[in-house]
Order: C-alpha cells, then sequence, then structure tokens
C-alpha cells in the first residue's frame, strides 16, 4: 500500500500526457510528421475539386493522369522553401505517395494542372516513377482519401530525387516547419 500514492501519481501524469496530446480531432503528428512550429496554416485549395470532394477522372490513372491545379495562401513571410506530398492514407498497405516536390519557391502560389513547379525538386512516387502519380486505387474499394500537404520551411531540405521518400522528407522538414496546409480529395473506381 505505500506504493500506492506513486501509482496514482505516475498514472496520472501518463493520462494528463495522453490527454494533453489530444486536439480536438485533429491529426497529431508522429515522429515521421513535423508539426508547424509556429500553429501557422496555409490555404490549399483546387479549383479541380473541394475539400472531401471528389478528384476529376482526368486527374487520376483512369483519365490523363495530370496534377491537378493547387493554390495556397498564408506562406509565413520567413519561408526559404515549400514542399508537397500527396498520399493515399487509405492505401492496404500504408500510406502510398502520389507526389513528391520539394525546393518550390516560397512565394509560389498555384501550381498549374499537369505542371510541375519550375526549379523544384521531385521524388520518385508510390509507382517507382519521378513526378504526379494520380489515385490509382484497387477496383471495388470504397473511394480511397488523398491528402495534399504543403509544408512552408525555413531551410531548403537536404534530399536527392533519387533517394527521397516521404518520410525522408517529413525528417528533413522536422524542426523546420514553418506552416502547413492540407487538401483532401477522394476517388474511388
Amino acid at each position: 500500500m505505500r506504493n500506492r500514492p506513486v501509482i496514482v501519481g505516475v498514472l496520472a501524469a501518463v493520462l494528463g500526457g495522453a490527454a494533453a496530446c489530444g486536439d480536438g480531432g485533429a491529426a497529431t503528428p508522429t515522429a515521421s510528421s513535423p508539426a508547424p512550429s509556429s500553429g501557422q496554416h496555409i490555404a490549399v485549395t483546387s479549383s479541380a475539386f473541394a475539400e472531401g470532394g471528389t478528384i476529376p477522372r482526368r486527374h487520376t490513372c483512369d483519365g490523363a493522369d495530370v496534377s491537378p491545379p493547387l493554390a495556397f495562401s498564408g506562406v509565413p513571410a520567413g519561408a526559404t522553401s515549400l514542399a508537397l506530398l500527396v498520399e493515399d492514407t487509405d492505401a492496404p498497405q500504408g500510406p502510398f505517395t502520389h507526389w513528391l516536390v520539394w525546393d518550390i519557391a516560397p512565394r509560389t502560389t498555384a501550381l498549374t494542372a499537369g505542371h510541375a513547379p519550375e526549379g523544384a525538386a521531385q521524388g520518385r512516387n508510390g509507382f517507382r516513377k519521378p513526378g504526379y502519380g494520380g489515385p490509382c486505387p484497387p477496383r471495388g474499394d470504397r473511394p480511397h482519401h488523398y491528402v495534399f500537404t504543403v509544408y512552408a520551411a525555413d531551410r531548403r531540405p537536404d534530399l536527392t530525387p533519387a533517394t527521397a521518400t516521404a518520410d525522408g522528407l517529413r525528417r528533413a522538414l522536422a524542426g523546420h516547419t514553418l506552416a502547413s496546409g492540407t487538401l483532401t480529395g477522394r476517388y474511388g473506381r
């Protein structure tokens, strides 16, 4: 019984720490997912689909397989580089990378459909090809969610196109992310 106050104290600290991690339903950053250090938010939109809407066939493997147009605002003045990561969060084997881009000029406010940002570097997607690879979920699956995340960083990520991965980008941005924002679209076949 003498240890009971210690056990209760440890349990309270653990539960208190777990409760502090909650943020009202927003995704909690993990060790491999950098969190914005300033709490600033980048607004990410597309003229092709709304938040939570269906990604048009043109931007998928069933269409022309071109990247959708994107626009973003709210990039902090101190940003030196932007990065874009597009992932299917419902892929059977875990998140699947559809586009990995970094070294985007920080004053960029829009990306044209079917075009990579000028001067930016692109890594290989989950299809093992450089550049954009559109949504292509297994036939018969419920619609998958495709998350377009834009990061504003205070330095250029130290990555090479041949070896860059989504986790490598997250690690390179950890502690250097000034702001981020997402746009989520859905697609099913």
